[in-house]
């Protein structure tokens, strides 16, 4: 028996432009979910005939993925990692069937479970034990070995009181709970996953990464596309790393993930996009601009000054008259750690941003965000930008978009030369009094 679970060979997908790629905004009956199931080889042997009659033009193509092989032992436990659009998660479609490759192939060995999206997998009108017991079936259990896992998968998921409702019902952290759950306790020997940390509180996340090292040491295969470098690093052996649907290098996951920090970042501490056509966004806002900035420096930069307060610049287009738009941020240590978020609400503002809450006119707009000097610890941070409309909606959330490194001038290296533990190092206020006297029976040993 071969020791390889995956192995992928020149593999390629490409999408005609404008084609619309994401997930459906209705879902299909269980009924219609299985009819396309079943005529699905139908559909390929039909494409597939017909692609040596069809050459359009390559500029009406965009290259998702280009040219990816790679093998995976079993045992093994990958990450792949990459900026937004980098091609992560259309590879995971295509190695669990979602989408066909447009060349190359992918084979798999052994029995596979994904959790791709939020709530990938569950028909909306079944209850949660319903979609439980119909995951197990699509994998080949039997309802005994379903009935033996059924109570740990609830346990974990923590949705006991919902068990019997309607996953329509749910809310997004309860799908992908019971989406992991599920996907992580029905054993399979390839289990593919795609950011489930980017959803549920601290508590879920820390069982997510246990379970997926319970199941990497039982000796089956995993496959994790994260966001999060501090997992990649700690679950991983191994990683790839996908640029602009191209695999840019294959190893060690702590020294891919280190090429990947050293390349992510913007050298001139800005990104711009000159034309709203090309820019992340959609018919209401659009990013224009995202910048490092301090002052002292002409222009943006890559690199601040520990001691000086670091300015985050984002401007952006309003394309719909009268929207209440909001700018904010999020920033990451260079291992993906969570440092902090922001944005221009009031309640979190130190300054009252005279844009929030009114309706904004068609224009260009421009925020800026201030991080106080002697606040973050010398390192390398990368900022993700996030624009939406009030009061909740999320319309750009761009990743990594940026990064730029804190040097340490020594401003507070006065007294103390060793380092500095944390991701943040503020200037605290500290005072000393003397409140008695020696106590009574202290001998002096001098």
């Amino acid at each position: 028996m071969s020791n390889i679970a995956i192995r992928v060979e020149n593999l390629g997908k490409r999408y005609r432009m404008g084609q619309y790629v994401g997930s459906g905004a209705q879902y299909k009956t269980l009924r219609e979910s299985l009819t396309n199931a079943v005529s699905a080889p139908l559909r390929r042997l039909r494409r597939n005939s017909q692609s040596e009659i069809r050459h359009p033009k390559s500029s009406s193509f965009l290259w998702a993925l280009k040219d990816i092989s790679f093998e995976v032992r079993h045992g093994e436990v990958l990450g792949i990692i990459g900026r937004n659009g980098a091609g992560k998660s259309t590879l995971l479609k295509i190695l669990t069937r979602i989408t066909e490759p447009s060349e190359g192939r992918a084979v798999l060995s052994g029995r596979v479970n994904s959790l791709l999206e939020v709530g990938t997998g569950f028909h909306p009108e079944l209850t949660g034990r319903e979609n439980v017991r119909l995951s197990g079936a699509i994998l080949g259990m039997t309802g005994k070995e379903i009935d033996r896992k059924f109570d740990e998968i609830v346990d974990f998921s923590g949705v006991e009181e919902y068990i019997d409702t309607p996953v329509k019902r749910y809310s997004s952290g309860m799908r992908v709970r019971l989406g992991f759950a599920v996907a992580a306790h029905l054993e399979p020997e390839i289990l593919l996953i795609d950011e489930v940390l980017a959803v549920g509180d601290a508590e879920f996340q820390k069982k997510c990464l246990g379970k997926m090292g319970d199941v990497a040491s039982e000796g089956r295969t995993v496959l994790l596309v994260s966001h999060n470098m501090a997992s990649i690093v700690n679950i991983c052996q191994r990683a790839i790393l996908l640029d602009n649907g191209n695999m840019v290098t294959d190893g060690q996951a702590a020294e891919v993930v280190q090429h990947y920090l050293a390349t992510a970042r913007s050298a001139g501490g800005e990104v711009v996009w000159p034309d709203p056509a090309q820019a992340p966004g959609n018919d209401i806002v659009r990013l224009h601009a995202v910048r490092i900035l301090q002052d002292g420096i002409d222009g943006s930069t890559a690199g601040v000054d520990i001691s000086k307060e670091v300015l985050i610049q984002i401007e952006y287009w309003n394309l719909q008259e009268g929207a209440h738009l909001y700018p904010a941020i999020w920033l990451d240590d260079q291992m993906g750690t969570p440092v902090l978020s922001s944005s221009n609400a009031t309640s979190v503002s130190l300054t009252e941003d005279p844009w929030y809450g009114h309706a904004h006119p068609l224009g260009l707009f421009q925020s800026l965000c201030r991080i106080p000097g002697n606040f973050l610890n010398e390192g390398r941070y990368t900022v993700a930008a996030i624009l939406g409309k009030l009061p909740s909606e999320t319309f750009v959330l761009e990743r990594e978009i940026i990064s730029f490194d804190v040097h340490d001038t020594g401003e507070m290296r006065k007294e103390y030369y060793g380092g500095w533990r944390g991701v943040v190092r503020p200037r605290l206020a500290w005072n000393t009094k003397r409140i008695g006297s020696v106590v009574r029976g202290i001998k002096d040993e001098n």
